[in-house]
């Protein structure tokens, strides 16, 4: 059975993001902020994280810095699920290493198929 880290501290999206996953088959390990995401991806080794980007203590792209700087976790495919709908923020992921970016609210079967997708990438 595949592994998701979600990294979200909003309950409602946590709530649909995580129903999604395990509706598809998924476990769902569950963080709210970017440390919380950071310290499990490092000791639970998922094989998809979803990420948020507007989080507390520790952001989305410090995060994203953190797990592609490490080799015990650069490899782990990160589709971020974000509200920041400005210009520059999809490309400024993808350049961190983010494999997909979903802008919220995100329509939950494209949702599912880039999730999917990333464990065969």
């Amino acid at each position: 059975m595949p592994t998701a880290l979600l990294i979200e501290d909003n309950a409602s999206n946590r709530h649909l993001a995580t129903f999604l996953l395990e509706k598809a088959g998924f476990t769902v390990a569950h963080a709210t902020n970017g440390q919380q995401g950071l310290d499990l991806a490092r000791t639970q080794l998922p094989d998809i994280i979803v990420l948020d980007i507007e989080m507390p203590v520790m952001d989305g792209y410090e995060t994203l810095e953190h797990l592609k700087a490490s080799a015990q976790t650069r490899d782990i495919p990160v589709l971020v699920a974000s509200s920041y709908a400005m210009p520059g923020e999809r490309q400024r992921a993808l350049d961190l290493g983010v494999r997909e970016y979903l802008e919220k609210p995100f329509d939950p079967d494209d949702f599912m198929q880039r999730a999917q997708a990333l464990l065969s990438s």
